[in-house]
């Protein structure tokens, strides 16, 4: 008898975040490379555009439901019926049908992931109706789901603070894209996102969470008179991420702001960074500081629990107020730059999605 694992893939037809979309089609391929013998991967899709289909080879199938995406995840919220159906069932994030079913006797099971306890621990940094929709899942999982899976020990100690899932919660880390690397055209990449060489880089929005004025405040007061690059910000956030750098002293003439970027672009961006600095401190899953490190870029990181736990050895982890500090060090020469490099890329190696997948394979087979 063939145990066939389906996994929602609601983010590849109707991507609500970049990285969402991304942790789902690279753990979906790592599942059907790493697929046990008598087992086999479907995907469970809702109704979309016929522009935007389910490419993952080797997927026994793809199930679409009657509804599209916004509609179904106003039906799971309420325990409404789907069409999904039962069976072993994985989701990349919270969107399942946490309902009541029967995982002794028919073999039903539903696992569920939390990549960010925004919604929890930074409300006021989130629309209000994305808010509500996690907060009423998380309940549906505290009664319904059978694991529910974290990225970093720290998150997991967290979530056990907000809710009661006992045993229920499990680690299991995620991953820069499978294949990433700095492009053959990074020149040119870089050429049409308008950016220099040689800069410091960060990464976020100007919500507080992502704490981009720390990150800014500590290169201004690092002196370093070096281009400064911003990824990652949100639409229209532009003028805002500007004031925070005049404020830290940063001139304009030095700031490059850009938004959401492409994994090519990405790496092409991270290709011509000389440090990665991550001022950050919330429950988040840091996707770029894997980035970093996977690529071998210096990284600079305020200590927090899951920095601490996903960079140890591989970067500079120094007190938020010590970023400056930090820099000064990191920078002040050639061979520190080579050894931070160093560092990061022997810890990058240490996240692979096809690891992540074979260890959903064995939660699975536990439960």
């Amino acid at each position: 008898m063939t145990a066939t694992l389906r996994v929602m893939l609601d983010q590849l037809v109707a991507p609500t975040d970049p990285d969402l979309a991304t942790a789902a089609r690279e753990l979906t391929r790592g599942l059907v490379a790493g697929t046990p013998a008598g087992c086999e991967v479907q995907g469970i899709a809702p109704a979309g555009p016929t522009d935007r289909p389910v490419e993952i080879p080797g997927l026994v199938g793809v199930r679409r439901t009657a509804l599209a995406r916004r509609e179904l995840a106003a039906a799971l919220q309420f325990g409404l019926a789907t069409g999904i159906g039962g069976g072993m069932i994985h989701s990349p994030t919270l969107l399942a049908p946490l309902v009541r079913h029967d995982r002794v006797h028919e073999n039903d099971q539903t696992v569920v992931t939390i990549w960010d306890l925004g919604p929890w621990e930074a409300p006021a940094d989130w629309p209000k109706p994305i808010v509500s929709w996690h907060r009423a899942m998380l309940k549906r999982a505290v009664k319904h789901a059978d694991a529910v899976v974290v990225p970093t020990h720290s998150m997991a100690v967290r979530l056990g603070e907000i809710a009661k899932l006992g045993e229920r919660i499990r680690v299991i880390a995620g991953a820069a894209p499978a294949g990433f690397a700095v492009p053959s055209d990074e020149v040119g990449r870089r050429r049409q996102l308008d950016l220099p060489d040689g800069f410091v880089l960060l990464a976020g929005q100007a919500a507080p969470r992502d704490a981009l004025a720390a990150g800014l405040d500590a290169v201004g007061h690092a002196a370093l008179d070096l281009p400064v690059v911003v990824i990652g910000a949100g639409e229209g956030e532009e003028p805002a991420i500007a004031d925070l750098a005049a404020a830290a002293g940063i001139p304009e003439r030095n700031l490059h702001v850009r938004g959401v970027l492409s994994a090519e672009d990405r790496a092409a961006v991270f290709g011509g960074a000389v440090v990665f600095v991550a001022p950050a401190h919330g429950s988040a899953f840091p996707w770029r500081i894997l980035e970093a490190l996977a690529l071998g870029v210096p990284v600079v990181a305020a200590s927090s629990p899951i920095h601490d736990e996903l960079v140890v050895d591989g970067g500079m982890l120094v007190p938020a107020d010590g970023l400056a500090d930090a820099l000064g060090r990191a920078l002040g020469s050639a061979a520190s730059v080579e050894r931070l490099g160093v560092l990061a890329a022997d810890r990058g190696r240490a996240y692979s999605w096809r690891e992540s997948a074979d260890r959903v394979w064995q939660l699975h087979a536990d439960l």
